[in-house]
């Protein structure tokens, strides 16, 4: 997959979650037009669709609310309002489950097939994090960008 402009890293953080600016970032760039067409079939299922359910959001409740504006904390806030507030610890959970899908579980096998498609074979890919990273041209293991 390219290297899409506007569209961050799966480990940045907004508040304290993972991903959640990764998907956005997504709504923002599908709705101008922006997005390329193979993320497109992946907006609310994988891991979209997990961090709706996280979040106890609607996914097209969640892209309307994105398009009226406002910003990544100001969305995130009003994830909390309508589907309640996450603890630190389910926070810890749900960023350690994200980035580690396909680290010995059931993901582990799809994981490995899709490396092989995106010709990555030989990269310390051990995650669908690492994957998507190394496929967009960022290396995460240099940066450790598990710890950011």
């Amino acid at each position: 997959m390219p290297n899409v402009p506007g569209l961050r890293s799966l480990y940045f953080k907004v508040g304290r979650l993972v991903y959640f600016g990764r998907m956005l970032d997504k709504i923002r760039l599908h709705a101008v037009g922006k997005l390329p067409a193979e993320y497109q079939p992946n907006l609310a299922r994988g891991f979209d669709g997990r961090c709706c359910n996280f979040l106890h959001v609607k996914y097209p409740d969640l892209a309307a609310r994105v398009l009226q504006g406002g910003t990544d904390d100001d969305i995130l806030a009003w994830c909390h309002e309508q589907g309640g507030q996450r603890t630190t610890e389910q926070c810890e959970i749900w960023n350690n489950f994200m980035m580690k899908r396909g680290w010995r579980d059931g993901g582990a096998e799809t994981l490995q097939a899709r490396i092989k498609e995106s010709k990555l074979e030989g990269k310390p890919i051990e995650t669908f994090f690492d994957l998507i990273e190394y496929d967009e041209g960022r290396d995460p293991v240099a940066t450790k960008a598990w710890l950011g």
